[in-house]
């Protein structure tokens, strides 16, 4: 399995909606893959709970099965639809991709 993880930070207004909004219509739009992209084994959002100039605002981790998988969810015409609603609101992106730890 692979974990494909992502964190944001959010414009403070965009797309006529502040921070906040913005942050909650992505979560809706990325959770609402999960059933869609079939490359999905597990996502789960995750938003900033300490205030810091330093900390991104969001972040997302999605769990593949491999490389193959990640590359069909990311070009799912569902993931491009929320993908290009996510860089008109955010000003900074960090993502990294690991090896899944096994789950107990």
């Amino acid at each position: 399995m692979l974990l494909h993880t992502v964190m944001w930070k959010f414009k403070e207004t965009a797309e006529g909606h502040t921070r906040a909004e913005n942050i909650a219509t992505v979560r809706k739009g990325l959770t609402s893959l999960v059933g869609v992209v079939p490359a999905i084994e597990s996502l789960r959002f995750y938003e900033n709970e300490v205030v810091c100039d330093r900390n991104f605002d969001a972040m997302l981790q999605v769990t593949v099965r491999d490389e193959a998988a990640l590359e069909a969810y990311k070009t799912h015409p569902a993931h491009q639809k929320v993908a290009a609603f996510v860089a008109k609101v955010t000003e900074g992106r960090a993502a990294v991709d690991i090896t899944a730890p096994p789950t107990e």
